[in-house]
């Protein structure tokens, strides 16, 4: 607990004063700042699918509440499924916290700094209360669904610049919203997509009600009938509160440079290394390794849509080494059909040492054996993106522009949004990206 509470306070007045005592420094608004691109270009390039075609037509509909403006960038934000993961939480921040600080920020013309600190808040409570939630809620709940609500309402309660008791009120109504099952990776349906935008509106709709006065239940995650007691059978409490002085998690957040479920990254980045080493040498097997949860999500050896190829290792590993690529094609029904024998020859095990790292790390490893008797191996500790193998800015802005193209912008519209989206750095003002949303 923190030092200016009582012992008798609760883990969620314990982190409403983490946050409000926590330091932001200009490094650190230009790290949100990249994140807030990532989001924005993911929710842009999300608009050309079939989830998004549904979603931007139903904003478009009718008149959308702030609430109702997060929750369909949140949803866009999540349907490709190159938005942001953070590992030890299992929970994918910004496709919540960005969205519903765009829509609240908007409402109250907001400067970048002020929104900046707000998206640090949000993924700071998101991720602290995932990694509280333990191994087992994965299992049920998709804790991005979750845990999310409780990003978005700091992110909003920052930006209302709401009290401490007021903010605890906050993450007990966010808190009593949390939901998400992964029931729907039974047939590939779209309610992944509604968790991210569920979580976003709830989050801000639980701030907007709390800096008006309406209470919400301070013990929220510990209480006899709270979070943690109904869907969180190993939980960690004390995940919640600890190192306060580390590094914003936002900062501790990866970066997907592919399409995909973020569990097949590192295999991915290990079997674009094999490709270059087989020189076009004839595969009879292949070897994933990796760590349960991967296997629990992505043991998929016949995905028959795109959305369950992106959550198929043998899938994305097969489309890595024989391609030397993976991107939106690699999903689609051709390359799937032409990858469908490889995918056959694919292997998954979850092997002690990954397993013992997870979810500090995720690491894969992927091992080929050649007609010819030859086997080849490359290991990664850590996926392309993750903190500890970084994509550069440079490479991020590339990434956003990618997305924003495949989401039907122009070159030149993509690099103005960049960079007026890079400028919150400098306290630059807030873009209107409602157009973009069908939310005119």
């Amino acid at each position: 607990m923190t030092d200016d509470l009582p012992e008798s306070a609760t883990l969620t007045q314990g982190l409403a004063a983490l946050l409000r005592r926590r330091p932001i420094s200009a490094d650190d608004r230009a790290a949100a700042a990249l994140f807030t691109l990532d989001a924005i270009a993911n929710a842009i390039g999300g608009r050309r699918t079939a989830p998004g075609r549904i979603l931007t037509e139903w904003a478009g509909a009718e008149p959308r509440d702030t609430a109702g403006r997060a929750f369909v960038m949140g949803a866009l934000t999540h349907i490709l499924e190159v938005d942001d993961l953070h590992r030890g939480s299992v929970v994918h921040p910004g496709c919540v916290v960005v969205p519903a600080a765009l829509a609240l920020g908007s409402r109250l013309e907001v400067g970048g700094h002020a929104f900046l600190d707000a998206v640090l808040w949000g993924f700071e409570a998101a991720c602290r209360v995932g990694l509280a939630v333990g191994a087992a809620h994965y299992r049920i709940w998709h804790n991005t669904a979750t845990c999310g609500p409780y990003g978005a309402a700091a992110a909003a309660g920052k930006l209302l610049g709401l009290s401490a008791p007021a903010l605890v009120d906050a993450f007990g109504n966010a808190g009593s919203q949390s939901s998400g099952l992964w029931q729907f990776m039974a047939t590939g349906a779209m309610t992944k997509h509604l968790h991210a935008g569920h979580a976003a509106s709830a989050g801000l709709l639980a701030a907007d009600l709390a800096a008006r006065g309406f209470s919400g239940p301070p013990a929220i995650l510990e209480g006899d009938k709270g979070f943690f007691r109904a869907a969180c059978p190993d939980a960690q409490p004390e995940n919640v509160l600890a190192d306060p002085a580390g590094p914003w998690a936002l900062t501790q957040t990866s970066i997907k440079p592919w399409p995909s479920c973020r569990h097949t990254h590192p295999a991915i980045d290990a079997a674009l290394e094999l490709h270059g080493r087989i020189a076009g040498r004839a595969i009879v097997g292949l070897a994933v390794e990796a760590y349960p949860a991967a296997l629990d999500v992505c043991d998929r050896p016949a995905p028959e849509t795109p959305y369950e190829a992106k959550f198929s290792l043998h899938h994305c590993v097969a489309a890595a080494i024989e391609d030397g690529q993976v991107d939106f094609a690699s999903f689609e029904a051709a390359a799937r059909d032409r990858l469908a024998p490889l995918r056959a020859r694919t292997t998954l095990a979850a092997t002690p040492d990954f397993t013992a790292a997870y979810p500090a790390a995720w690491g894969s490893a992927v091992t080929v054996t050649l007609a010819d008797g030859e086997t080849l191996t490359a290991r990664r500790a850590h996926a392309l993106g993750d903190p500890e193998s970084p994509l550069s800015r440079e490479v991020m802005i590339d990434k956003a522009q990618m997305l924003m193209a495949h989401g039907g912008l122009g070159r030149a519209l993509a690099g103005r949004l960049c960079a007026g989206i890079l400028a919150f750095a400098d306290d630059g003002p807030l873009p209107d990206l409602a157009p973009f949303f069908g939310l005119a």
